[in-house]
Formats: structure tokens, sequence, C-alpha cells
């Protein structure tokens, strides 16, 4: 492997505690809403649990709202 160099690449997944911080959100939110199938998509490795960050940003995107009705609805479906 003469001559071959490695990149250095940002993390492709995110712990638990990484991913809530990086939504804004208590470990526990996330944690929540895994055991009741809802929020963002996660990858289960053995016993430990990944976010990719493109998952967190569809995550991000599905919730987003132009007006304060559609912000209400969209929370509704998130803790309900």
């Amino acid at each position: 492997m003469a001559g071959k160099q490695l990149k250095a690449v940002s993390p492709a997944t995110m712990k638990t505690p990484q991913a809530a911080g990086y939504l804004g959100f208590q470990t526990s939110t996330l944690e929540t809403w895994r055991w009741s199938g809802k929020g963002p998509r996660f990858c289960r490795l053995g016993k430990s649990v990944r976010y990719r960050q493109s998952d967190l940003d569809e995550f991000l995107e599905s919730h987003s709202s132009t007006s304060t009705g559609s912000a209400q609805a969209a929370e509704q479906e998130v803790t309900a």
C-alpha cells in the first residue's frame, strides 16, 4: 500500500448524545422517539445506535413550517 494516503473524513454517524445535540433535544427525547417509532431514522449496529447526519437533516426538513398552524400540526405528529 505504498503511496496510498488515507483521507481524514468527518464521522458518517453520530451517537445518540451527539445527534440530540445536533437537533437541540435531550438524549432521552431521542430514546423515547426510538422506542415509540417516531423521530429520525437510526441504525443499530450490534448494541450501538447511530444516526446519519443526512437522516437528521431529513427529519428537520420534514418538520419545517411556513406558518404557525402547520408547525403545530407537525409538533402534534411527533409528540402524539
